[in-house]
């Protein structure tokens, strides 16, 4: 094979790469709506502290039909929010918190949580999100 060949195979890769990492990680306003708040209350399913957003699971109930919907909270990077308090064990499934935050643009049971509330202690904590900042950013 020619050195030309091995010159695009090589740019190919790195454009590759290049387009998954600028995908991967998004700006606030590309995936959500800061005109379309949430408050959410439920009881946690999950929790998933990795880079480069940390994320946790409701079931929130609806209460004129009873039908129970999952879900999905994301949350600044695990570094950002351990300086508003968080922990790897803040949150543990069956703890009931109350979310502030804005929805999804594609109306998804899924939104970018600003705060988060824990009922049993009513302890607030700022969820790193990144509504309206350059960075993420405490309530």
């Amino acid at each position: 094979m020619t050195r030309m060949f091995y010159v695009v195979l090589v740019l190919a890769a790195l454009a590759a790469t290049r387009a998954t990492t600028t995908l991967a990680h998004h700006s606030f306003s590309a995936e959500y709506d800061a005109n379309k708040p949430l408050n959410l209350k439920g009881a946690v399913t999950k929790v998933e502290w990795t880079n480069p957003h940390a994320y946790f699971y409701i079931d929130v109930r609806d209460d004129k039909t009873g039908k129970v919907t999952n879900c999905a909270l994301e949350m600044g990077a695990p570094a950002v929010i351990q300086r508003s308090g968080w922990t790897r064990t803040t949150l543990h499934v069956g703890d009931v918190v109350i979310v502030e935050g804005s929805q999804a643009k594609n109306g998804t049971a899924h939104g970018n949580a600003r705060s988060v509330t824990l009922a049993s202690t009513g302890q607030r904590l700022g969820a790193g999100s990144s509504q309206g900042q350059g960075t993420a950013a405490e309530p």
